[in-house]
């Protein structure tokens, strides 16, 4: 009885096959050592035969061969001008960025918007997810601000603050007219 190896890298499992295939082994008794070894799904015997007859026409390698695939169509450039259309109108939906980049699908749109430029909607409005620098320094100014006046007039000044759980500002919006 064999040990098992589980999870073996395919270059190795390859390496098997040319080793083998150099020893004048039949490609089905190939598959039938894979198999006790390596187990039921690791390759079929027609990879087997595959990768046989490619080490017989003279292939050495036993790694994968580097391959171009589909070209992604997302660049820096597409990038800023989407983020440029959405800083022209923040109350903008995906299919009307569909009808200003008609030549990008919808779902390279939406992974632009929420995966490289970090917009998440919120209340109809698109804003970026993460706080600017701007906003960390002033959460950093008020937080010393407190620590400062706690340390000065001690538990009195703590009370004097009111929490809650919501706040409801009134404001008027130019873009709609509310």
């Amino acid at each position: 009885m064999f040990k098992t190896i589980s999870d073996p890298a395919d270059c190795e499992v390859r390496s098997v096959i040319r080793f083998l295939n150099a020893k004048n082994v039949k490609p089905a008794e190939i598959h039938r050592e894979l198999v006790e070894i390596y187990g039921e799904n690791k390759m079929t015997d027609g990879m087997v035969r595959k990768w046989v007859r490619q080490f017989n026409d003279e292939r050495t390698n036993v790694h994968d061969e580097a391959r171009s695939g589909r070209p992604s169509v997302v660049n820096d450039g597409l990038v800023a001008k989407v983020n440029e259309k959405i800083r022209e109108n923040s109350r903008f939906t995906i299919g009307l960025l569909c009808n200003e980049f008609p030549q990008i699908s919808k779902t390279v749109l939406h992974e632009i918007v929420i995966n490289r430029l970090k917009y998440l909607k919120l209340c109809s409005r698109w804003v970026p997810k993460m706080l600017t620098d701007d906003h960390k320094t002033k959460g950093l100014g008020s937080a010393l601000t407190f620590l400062t006046r706690c340390s000065e007039e001690g538990n009195e000044f703590l009370n004097k603050i009111v929490t809650g759980d919501e706040t409801w500002v009134c404001h008027v919006t130019p873009e709609s007219k509310q």
